[in-house]
C-alpha cells in the first residue's frame, strides 16, 4: 500500500507540474506575440465553411471610448480584481440555486480565456478551464494588454470579430474614431452578437446602449487601463 500511495503522489506531481508548463505556455507568451486566431474563430470558419473577418490593431489604435464601454459593459471591476469577480459569482450561484438559470459572470479576463483558447456554451467544465487559464493571464499579462487582446478577438457578429473589424462592417470606420454612442451600441452587443445587431439595434438594444452611456459617465476615462511608462533608464 505504501508503495502504491508514493507511486500515486510521484505521478500526482508530475501531472500537476506538466498543468503548470502547460499554463505557464498558453499564457505567458501573450505578453509579448499577438494571437493570429482563437478557438471561437477556428470552430466559426470549421462550422460554417467561411473565412471570418478580423483585423489586429494595437491598443493605441482603438479608441478609449469603446475600451470604456466594454468595461463598463462586461466588467467594471476589471482595472482592479485578479481575474474574478467574487460578487457576481456568489449572485450567480444565489440565483442558480433559486432556480433560475444559471448565467456567466465571467470577467473579461475569464472571457477572454474562453474565447481564445476553450468553446462556446455554459458549463462546469469549461468554467473550470476558463478559471484556471484566468490566474496566470492575470499573473504574466498586464490589463492593457489583456484588454488589447480581448478587443481584438471578440465577437460583435457573426463572422465579425475584432473591434476594427466591428468598427469598419457597422460604421465604415476605423476602431480609433468610434463616437461614444457607437463604442456603448458595439458594447451592448457582446452578449449575444448575431442575434444582435448594431446596424439594426431593437429596443432591448437601445435601453441596453443608454445604461452603457449611463455606466461609462459614472465610471470616468480613468478607469481605462494604460501601459506603464517605459524606464528611460
Amino acid at each position: 500500500m505504501r508503495r502504491f500511495l508514493r507511486w500515486c503522489l510521484k505521478w500526482t506531481w508530475r501531472f500537476a507540474l506538466l498543468v503548470l508548463l502547460l499554463l505557464v505556455g498558453l499564457t505567458l507568451p501573450l505578453r509579448w506575440i499577438d494571437p493570429s486566431t482563437s478557438a471561437y474563430m477556428t470552430l466559426d470558419e470549421w462550422r460554417t465553411d467561411r473565412v471570418v473577418r478580423q483585423e489586429w490593431v494595437p491598443y493605441d489604435h482603438i479608441s478609449d471610448t469603446l475600451k470604456l464601454a466594454v468595461i463598463a459593459a462586461e466588467d467594471q471591476k476589471f482595472p482592479h480584481h485578479f481575474g474574478f469577480d467574487l460578487e457576481q459569482i456568489r449572485q450567480a450561484i444565489d440565483t442558480h440555486l433559486d432556480g433560475g438559470r444559471l448565467r456567466g459572470a465571467s470577467t473579461i479576463t475569464q472571457q477572454l480565456a474562453r474565447n481564445l483558447y476553450l468553446w462556446p456554451g455554459q458549463n462546469w467544465l469549461r468554467k473550470g478551464f476558463e478559471a484556471a487559464l484566468a490566474v496566470p493571464l492575470e499573473l504574466f499579462v498586464p490589463k492593457h494588454r489583456l484588454l488589447e487582446i480581448y478587443l481584438n478577438i471578440a465577437e460583435f457578429d457573426d463572422g465579425i470579430y475584432g473591434a476594427e473589424a466591428a468598427a469598419r462592417h457597422y460604421f465604415g470606420k476605423p476602431a480609433s474614431l468610434i463616437t461614444r454612442d457607437e463604442a456603448a451600441l458595439l458594447a451592448a452587443v457582446l452578449p449575444a452578437p448575431g442575434r444582435l445587431e448594431a446596424d439594426r439595434p431593437s429596443e432591448f438594444l437601445r435601453d441596453r446602449q443608454l445604461w452603457i452611456i449611463d455606466q461609462m459617465e459614472n465610471l470616468g476615462r480613468a478607469w481605462v487601463p494604460q501601459p506603464q511608462p517605459k524606464d528611460s533608464n
